[in-house]
């Protein structure tokens, strides 16, 4: 079977132009995203482990306001574990919130991890207070078998 062409069709320069700043414009107001409205109290969520620190900020109803870590923010690999990068995490969530109405929060802490207490203090230097914090890190009961004895 063979193709058939058809002639492209000219349009004047200044047409083409008006026709694609307008598709242009309506994405632009398109992609913008609505500011999200919080009530004045929220969770914290902090979950630090070994590696990384997760901070999520929710309503009250749980659902997500803000959250960073300190991979978004930019450290990689082993400096992901530390104070610093939690503190700036928090820090940035604490902005993001702060900015969605958000003026109280209650700490939920999960977790061993190095970044729990810079996290607490730099959403309060964040300008949100912390009403009460609440620790759920797990327990073990009995944990895990232990391995057997070592003969020599």
């Amino acid at each position: 079977m063979e193709k058939e062409t058809q002639p492209k069709e000219t349009v004047p320069a200044a047409e083409a132009a008006a026709g694609a700043a307008a598709p242009a414009a309506a994405a632009a107001t398109a992609a913008k995203k609505p500011k999200k409205r919080a009530a004045s109290e929220g969770i914290a969520h902090i979950r630090a482990t070994f590696n990384n620190t997760l901070i999520n900020i929710t309503d009250v109803k749980g659902n997500i306001i803000a959250w960073h870590t300190p991979g978004k923010a930019g450290f990689k690999g082993s400096r992901k574990s530390t104070p610093y990068a939690a503190g700036i995490a928090a820090e940035v969530v604490g902005k993001l919130a702060y900015d969605a109405g958000v003026r109280r929060v209650e700490v939920h802490l999960k977790g061993a991890g190095n970044g729990r207490e810079g996290a607490i203090r730099s959403l309060a230097a964040a300008g949100i207070k912390v009403s009460a914090i609440k620790d759920f890190t797990a327990i073990p009961h009995n944990g895990c078998r232990p391995p057997k004895r070592r003969r020599v």
